[in-house]
């Protein structure tokens, strides 16, 4: 029977110079105007910031130009465009979000490590090392209300690379959005005048409607009580990231009943981790779990509605419940058939009772108990934002979780030291559950659907304890 592979992730002690953190504002006059979110923008789930990274390599090309004079300068040309993001959220009545475009600016740093990109991470995937030095958190800006939507730290590298890190108030935007955003600034740094895609704002289109009407359950929104402690707490976690090439995912797949081979990769994956992270923590066996998948609603919509150019959340977050008990015992197609109906059940009018449910229950937290949430962002074109440096080495989240939530993952588009495209999944649970998820994925890994014992596969895993 094989084992895992795991790969310690650098634990390179290095030092980050930062210049003090200043305010890019638009590089022109722009509306001052007060701008409603949208009814899925403004939800409790939501008002969080999320760090990403971008990491680059040194290009010879480049190299008498600073990647943060660059793309400082092409910051505040794009702000033009996207002037709501120099502005600030405020809360009406109803706790109604709201941007006033004050112009007064992003924050950004300018910073230098005496470190290179190899010792960062081999592989660079996430959890990366230091990340707070990489990405500092700017005392008093890490608010909701009244606080910069977003933060930018260009940090130099020894060896002529950089790393691009960001941190955006997630009611502002989903990862399409973000993208859209970056994909502007990228065209900027290399001379545009305007980006190609002009940004549209119309939160209105995502608003409740007139009177708001729940045409569905929504048990995603569920207000259950955590009587038995079982919210897992920040202060006992490993984060670890794993890789699932074209090996991995055939070997996963053997445990499908033919009927369900036409599962997508996304539903395979999703219902493999919720099982196995569900027998690591342990619950009670009739204690409900609940997978919770978001799922992009852009092209749900008929005819469609959401422009080109749209950078608002378009996402809702469906899910499906099974008890810890079915969900452990039963075959692995339990939690697949699950996982698929839960994803074709979104449709316009989905979207639209969610907005209404916002409405009529005061924006509410998704439900926390017995939940693990995914998100795929492996087609979002985060890798190919480009500043003048070519490709990212690596684009996506900085970490597993989200905000004070540990029970998120991400499902992020990667290519290993074989050139195997794949996908890296960051991984959140507590260290002695941690150890317990990796003999499950390592035991399905290496058995088929006749318990016949497979060649060994071997996953790749980085830590960080």
């Amino acid at each position: 029977m094989g084992k895992m592979l795991f790969g310690a992730i650098s634990q390179t002690i290095f030092t980050v110079r930062r210049q003090a953190p200043e305010l890019i504002r638009p590089a022109q006059p722009t509306p001052r105007e007060l701008k409603p979110l949208s009814d899925i923008d403004d939800q409790e789930g939501l008002r969080f910031h999320i760090p990403l990274i971008y990491i680059y390599r040194q290009d010879p090309k480049m190299r008498n130009k600073n990647p943060a004079s660059v793309i400082r300068e092409a910051l505040a040309k794009v702000l033009v465009f996207y002037y709501p993001f120099a502005g600030r959220l405020k809360e009406g009545p109803a706790k109604k979000l709201m941007v006033d475009c004050s112009g007064d600016g992003v924050l950004f740093i300018e910073a230098e490590a005496d470190v290179t990109l190899k010792q960062l991470g081999d592989p660079l995937m996430p959890p990366f090392p230091c990340m707070n030095e990489l990405l500092y958190d700017v005392p008093g800006s890490d608010g909701i209300i009244d606080s910069p939507l977003l933060l930018i730290q260009v940090t130099r590298l020894l060896c002529g690379g950089f790393v691009f890190a960001l941190r955006l108030n997630h009611t502002m935007s989903d990862a399409p959005g973000l993208v859209q955003f970056s994909t502007a600034l990228g065209e900027m740094a290399h001379g545009a005048s305007t980006p190609s895609t002009l940004p549209v704002w119309q939160r209105e289109l995502l608003f409740a409607r007139e009177p708001p009407r729940v045409t569905y359950a929504h048990r995603e929104y569920d207000n259950i009580e955590d009587a038995k402690g079982t919210i897992i707490q920040q202060d006992d976690i490993t984060h670890k990231s794993f890789f699932f090439g074209p090996t991995e995912l055939s070997a996963l797949r053997r445990l499908v009943p033919v009927e369900l081979q036409s599962c997508t990769t996304f539903e395979l994956l999703t219902a493999c981790l919720w099982r196995c992270r569900t027998i690591a923590l342990q619950p009670d066996p009739e204690d409900e779990m609940r997978i919770i998948c978001l799922v992009n609603a852009r092209y749900r919509f008929n005819p469609p509605t959401i422009p080109i150019g749209y950078y608002g959340n378009t996402f809702v977050m469906p899910c499906a419940i099974s008890t810890a008990r079915e969900l452990c015992k039963k075959p692995l197609a339990h939690a697949l058939e699950l996982v698929r109906k839960v994803k074709s059940d979104v449709t316009e009018e989905y979207v639209r009772s969610n907005a209404d449910l916002m409405v009529i229950k005061g924006r509410p937290l998704f439900t926390a108990v017995g939940s693990f949430i995914v998100s795929d962002v492996t087609r979002s074109g985060l890798n190919d934002v480009d500043f003048g440096w070519g490709k990212a080495v690596y684009g996506g989240v900085a970490k597993g979780g989200a905000g004070s939530f540990p029970g998120v993952s991400f499902f992020v588009a990667f290519t290993n030291h074989k050139g195997e495209s794949g996908i890296v999944v960051p991984i959140c649970l507590p260290s002695v559950a941690m150890e317990k998820f990796v003999e499950e994925l390592n035991s399905m890994l290496v058995q088929d659907n006749n318990n016949h014992v497979l060649q060994a596969h071997k996953l790749l895993a980085t830590s960080k304890l």
